[in-house]
């Protein structure tokens, strides 16, 4: 029986096979096989929705290692949309473990999250939970953070981050106060990760819930700090009311306080999230925002993948490491003993890593705030 995936024709056959995606390609650069680079994922595509090739263990095998990173749509000349074509190609095939399924019907169960999540900031206490997960140090008490009653901007704090790194939300809470917005706060689940899955039709409908009026009333713009979310958001968003973070504030830099004789007291190297710099392509308000609190220090490898990609770290344990490593190199010769991302499986991963990494804006309120 032929399988016919959740694409367009026209984007499938769109790529000509050029090779300028290969560099850009993190699993392809670890591996150096054509299985394992754009073209070769979609010339499988190809032969599944048009020649009827079967959909075996090995094309399973091709989708499911790809990180989703999306660098191969910067420098594809003929604005190939790998994105939705691996979206398109999971959907139609997906087979998600059912403990991964478990995990990802948590995600919307907010209070469950944050209660189960305390359980484990506990397990971590008396080292009942090893290292190698690369979990962060999950917090035993959560920062408050006040909602505005009549915002002028709302905060969305998503699911994973707001239960595990509430205070990278808090930070940044008061950074935007501190420029004069009243803030309101709302948490949620995006289904940025059912989509990584391939659980495409979950993940929309869960975006498209969370940017109901119900979620956000008024017409307040809603301001992401998560690069992952943002992108989720940013698809489903019809009325133009999302932003990251940054490039809300870049749009209002006269508004920051200014850092004066205090600024960081250490280089910081800036990790651009691939959601962030390949999806939104807002990585460059992070720069505008940090610059005046902090000595940048910009890495040498063009924006590569560090191979968090959501769950896949968790999923592609080997893969991702090894990506990680190329990405860690990028950072040692940087000579940045600091450093910032906006994303928090980015952040994990890296910091899994030894690595001391932060929020930009944690970085934008310790100046600002003294602390």
């Amino acid at each position: 029986m032929t399988t016919r995936l959740d694409v367009v024709d026209d984007e499938l056959v769109a790529c000509v096979s050029c090779g300028l995606c290969l560099p850009h390609c993190p699993t392809y650069r670890v591996t150096g096989e054509e299985s394992a680079s754009p073209r070769g994922r979609i010339a499988a595509m190809r032969a599944v929705h048009f020649d009827g090739a079967p959909v075996d263990d090995a094309f399973l095998s091709f989708m499911d290692a790809c990180v989703q990173c999306r660098g191969c749509e910067a420098a594809c000349p003929s604005g190939v949309p790998f994105g939705r074509l691996m979206e398109g190609a999971r959907s139609a095939t997906a087979r998600v473990p059912w403990w991964q399924r478990l995990g990802l019907r948590l995600l919307p169960r907010h209070r469950l999250l944050v209660a189960l999540s305390w359980v484990l900031a506990l397990l971590q206490r008396v080292r009942l939970v090893p290292r190698r997960f690369g979990l962060p140090r999950i917090p035993l008490r959560r920062p408050a953070l006040r909602s505005s009653p009549a915002p002028d901007a709302w905060l969305f704090t998503g699911c994973v981050m707001d239960a595990w790194m509430p205070s990278a939300h808090a930070a940044v809470a008061r950074v935007l106060e501190a420029a004069g917005f009243a803030v309101g706060v709302r948490s949620g689940c995006c289904g940025a990760l059912h989509t990584h899955a391939g659980l495409v039709a979950e993940g929309h409908a869960l975006a498209e819930r969370t940017l109901s009026p119900t979620t956000f009333p008024g017409a307040a713009p809603i301001v992401v700090d998560s690069a992952g979310c943002g992108a989720q958001l940013k698809a489903a968003d019809a009325r133009g009311r999302v932003y990251d973070v940054h490039e809300f504030l870049a749009l209002h830099a006269d508004r920051l306080p200014a850092p004066g004789a205090r600024r960081f007291e250490q280089p910081v190297a800036v990790q651009d999230p691939c959601h962030l710099r390949h999806v939104q392509k807002a990585h460059q308000h992070v720069r505008t925002v940090l610059a005046p609190y902090a000595d940048v220090v910009e890495l040498d490898d063009d924006g590569l993948c560090c191979g968090a990609g959501g769950a896949y770290s968790a999923l592609h344990p080997d893969m991702a490491a090894s990506i990680r490593d190329r990405k860690l190199a990028s950072i040692a010769r940087s000579g940045a003993p600091v450093v910032v991302s906006a994303n928090p499986g980015c952040a994990m991963h890296l910091s899994a890593a030894g690595l001391d990494v932060r929020h930009p804006l944690e970085i934008v309120d310790e100046v600002i705030s003294g602390r």
